[in-house]
């Protein structure tokens, strides 16, 4: 069994938005079909997530017969970390690697110290790296979005 670090609507948030700026780089746009076949995800789900994720400004979207979804150069030099917050909010680079409420730097959690370093690495990690950065991986062929 694999597992992420993010929730499965968090997973296919990136992926699709990786989808999205790999396949719009010249000015086209891509229809929520081609994305959902491309990245493994069912349908009507990643409707609900590109909706939202359109909402907060990270992709844009155009109707009528040449509609689809789109990056622009704003959106591609936005950090993974805006991606990851709109879906699963900051707690992944806040909360307690145990789920504890009450884990602080005043009353830790066993294993309080080690996930704080890993959770600022993997922070750090999502701040520096822009959609962009991504999208370069997928022209060469280097990065893959299907499982």
């Amino acid at each position: 069994m694999l597992m992420g670090v993010f929730s499965k609507t968090c997973e296919y948030a990136i992926r699709s938005v990786f989808f999205i700026a790999h396949r719009t780089t010249l000015g086209n746009r891509v229809g929520i079909k081609e994305i959902a076949n491309g990245i493994d995800s069912p349908e009507h789900f990643l409707a609900k997530i590109l909706q939202d994720l359109s909402r907060r400004g990270i992709v844009q979207s155009a109707k009528g017969p040449n509609g689809g979804f789109y990056i622009d150069e704003r959106g591609l030099k936005r950090p993974l970390s805006e991606v990851v917050e709109a879906v699963d909010g900051k707690s992944i680079f806040t909360g307690c690697g145990l789920g504890l409420a009450y884990c602080s730097e005043t009353s830790p959690c066993p294993l309080h110290n080690e996930f704080k370093a890993i959770r600022n690495q993997l922070k750090d990690l999502l701040e520096q790296t822009t959609i962009a950065d991504f999208s370069e991986s997928l022209n060469l062929g280097i990065t893959k979005l299907k499982k």
